[in-house]
């Protein structure tokens, strides 16, 4: 009897015990659900106003595509994107010859027609995508349907799905890999389509996926989308962040595990040092922008990928880098420019920072409330074509659980 006793206490202790644990577990789950939507709220209220301002502007614009406007220098055709490197110029000695590198300054006469377009594009989609998450109301659905079958359905107007004409060299190059860096301004439109999607008409949603899709063909087939693939800097994160986010538009699972692991074995090993910064871009003209570019981007990047079983957010290296890291080291300079270490950026120091999605994502996910008030401070509808341009996430609402 005393043993049944002793036994039939054990039981009761390990249950309680158990309960307990699970009560802790349901309180933590609870706790970090509330403040998720805590977050989610002062987000919303931070960007709704401009978010409609912008919608009502994308309900009044028509679709322009690759086909409205060309260069005599691109060795494509009318639906093939195009675009020049940006700091190429001429060569002084040789007006006419090849054109010579100056790093880190744009040459303002080069080709970038092509490249406007799709940034309009990228803008109307995002804000028509976040306006429809916040009301859904299904006329910002039918607005959008209107530039996706221009760009990707339409015979008369759609662009081919390839890059093999983007950065150009005149004199030296008819398009590189390089030129691969010009479509994460498809990331929102990829991204918008996932929000959109249960208020597109199946033939819409069945040809766009079906124009991503050849894309990522192309991109994981093309010489120079393995060029781009290798690059051992923003480039190559971008690549892989591009990749991610087409799959997951488009149900590939094997091209995300792919992304994956690039991301764990390649992105963050290679590129980010023990301290958190980015060497590489470090040594370049513009530390400060491309730094703040490259976090962005692999934030981005684990926004897209990460799931309960394979966290990208909470993933390190042996050797004890992480995105949380990379965060942690940026901070300090996007709350306060003039603490950078570093001279300045060559051009466009002063446009720098905006609302960088690094901060908002990482505050979600790492509990840091003052890089989210930092974010709430900073500019969340910048003008300028160089920040725009290197701002792969600028319509946040749409990204977010």
């Amino acid at each position: 009897m005393i043993k049944q006793m002793k036994r039939l206490s054990f039981v009761v202790f390990t249950l309680l015990l158990s309960l307990s644990a699970f009560a802790q577990l349901s309180g933590a789950a609870s706790s970090s659900r509330s403040a998720a939507s805590q977050r989610n709220n002062e987000v919303m209220l931070t960007l709704k106003k401009t978010v409609l301002e912008q919608a009502a502007w994308a309900m009044k614009q028509k679709p322009v595509t690759v086909t409205a406007a060309s260069s005599a220098r691109s060795a494509g055709g009318v639906h093939d994107f195009y675009s020049e490197g940006d700091y190429w110029w001429p060569d002084p000695a040789n007006p006419d010859g090849p054109y010579i590198q100056k790093d880190g300054m744009t040459n303002p006469e080069n080709f970038v027609a092509h490249r406007l377009a799709m940034i309009r594009f990228s803008k109307i989609i995002g804000a028509l995508a976040s306006a429809y998450k916040i009301t859904g109301d299904k006329k910002y659905a039918k607005q959008a349907m209107v530039h996706l079958q221009a760009w990707f359905i339409n015979e008369g107007s759609r662009m081919n799905p390839g890059l093999t004409f983007a950065q150009a060299i005149k004199g030296r190059f008819t398009g590189r890999g390089i030129g691969i860096i010009d479509t994460i301004q498809l990331l929102e439109v990829s991204q918008g389509i996932l929000v959109l999607e249960n208020a597109l008409t199946p033939e819409v949603l069945k040809g766009t996926k079906k124009w991503f899709g050849d894309y990522l063909n192309w991109l994981m087939s093309h010489p120079y989308g393995k060029d781009e693939m290798n690059a051992q800097n923003n480039h190559g994160t971008c690549f892989v962040m591009q990749v991610a986010a087409f799959a997951k538009l488009t149900g590939d699972e094997q091209l995300m595990n792919f992304c994956r692991e690039r991301y764990k074995t390649v992105l963050l090993p290679n590129q980010m040092a023990i301290d958190g910064s980015f060497p590489r871009e470090l040594s370049r003209t513009k530390p400060y922008g491309y730094s703040i570019f490259n976090l962005d981007a692999m934030t981005t990047l684990c926004q897209i990928l990460s799931t309960p079983e394979d966290n990208l957010w909470k993933y390190e290296t042996a050797d004890g880098k992480s995105i949380q890291k990379g965060i942690s080291y940026l901070y300090p300079y996007l709350k306060d420019k003039s603490k950078w270490p570093l001279k300045p950026d060559v051009m466009h120091w002063e446009n720098w920072p905006v609302a960088q999605p690094a901060l908002l994502f990482g505050a979600g996910e790492f509990q840091q409330k003052d890089w989210l008030q930092t974010w709430k401070k900073l500019d969340h509808d910048p003008q300028v074509e160089e920040v725009i341009r290197n701002l792969p996430v600028r319509n946040p609402l749409i990204w977010m659980n």
